[in-house]
């Protein structure tokens, strides 16, 4: 037996985006819960949620009147909902805003952690457990800080929150804005907690290219002549999907790292419709996981 379910991550800039002129800015959150639900996924992971924003309740008519998880994880018309759960990054003088995760199944779990690397820049990873055809999944939102170093350590916070937290042999999703857009992060991340990228799983060419080097290391053993290993070793860069500005998407911010499952498709929702609606695109991934 198999279970399959879709996941997806968004940064949905707090349901608020400038207009086209970048006067004014527009309430776009009725429309983005409806965009939300169409993607028909089973677990979405959300960065920049706004939790309490008294102004924007002041400003915008219909603005919502419980926060933002709470309110996505309606459907319009209510006809099926999601459980939701909340971390706050950021508080300020009119609320606060953090990550979120919106799930078709239980969540038994849930923990958030501050990341934040200095006074600046508040961020956070949200840790939830959902139960999924009675396995226990875990999931961590992540938003990560716009500075290098700085992403640099949040990783290291992450990759040992995970080892000390997650069995070894748990399911895993690690999704949201990784802020990394020259890659400096996946390869390590790949490596010490043997997770895989959900759109470099389908793109194995560079698997391939190693497989031949090391046939061609065999060879060259057979015949007398010995290599060092780590000159055979070619440099791996764990590809992701451009997701920043999301008109014209360009920087690989936003990524869905796994362990457990296998990718069956994934890909990123593109045009103006979706640009209306955040900065960021989302980022959908089709998984299985086989049951023995």
């Amino acid at each position: 037996m198999s279970t399959q379910l879709r996941v997806a991550t968004y940064n949905i800039h707090k349901g608020v985006l400038r207009d086209l002129f970048g006067l004014r800015r527009v309430a776009r959150i009725h429309e983005l819960r409806a965009r939300l639900h169409e993607l028909d996924a089973d677990l979405i992971l959300l960065q920049e949620v706004q939790g309490q924003h008294e102004r924007h309740a002041r400003r915008f008519e219909h603005w919502p009147r419980e926060p933002q998880d709470v309110f996505l994880a309606q459907a319009p018309g209510l006809r099926h909902t999601f459980e939701s759960a909340y971390g706050a990054n950021a508080h300020y003088l009119h609320g606060h805003h953090g990550n979120a995760l919106l799930s078709r199944f239980p969540i038994v779990h849930r923990d958030h952690r501050d990341f934040s690397d200095h006074a600046l820049e508040k961020r956070g990873v949200l840790h939830c457990v959902v139960e999924v055809g009675g396995d226990p999944v875990h999931c961590f939102v992540v938003h990560f800080g716009l500075l290098a170093r700085s992403r640099e350590r949040q990783l290291d916070a992450l990759i040992d929150w995970i080892h000390r937290s997650v069995p070894a042999e748990a399911p895993l999703i690690i999704g949201g804005d990784f802020n990394d857009w020259r890659g400096q992060l996946s390869r390590r991340l790949c490596d010490e907690i043997d997770v895989i990228e959900a759109f470099d799983s389908l793109r194995p060419g560079m698997v391939r290219t190693q497989r031949a080097v090391w046939f061609m290391r065999d060879r060259l053993a057979d015949i007398g002549m010995d290599v060092e290993p780590e000159s055979l070793r070619l440099p791996r860069r764990v590809r992701s999907a451009r997701t920043f500005p999301a008109l014209v998407p360009w920087l690989r911010m936003d990524r869905i790292y796994l362990r457990g499952f296998a990718v069956r498709d994934a890909r990123v929702p593109r045009g103006p419709g979706w640009a209306r609606l955040s900065d960021h695109s989302p980022v959908i991934a089709d998984l299985e996981r086989g049951h023995g």
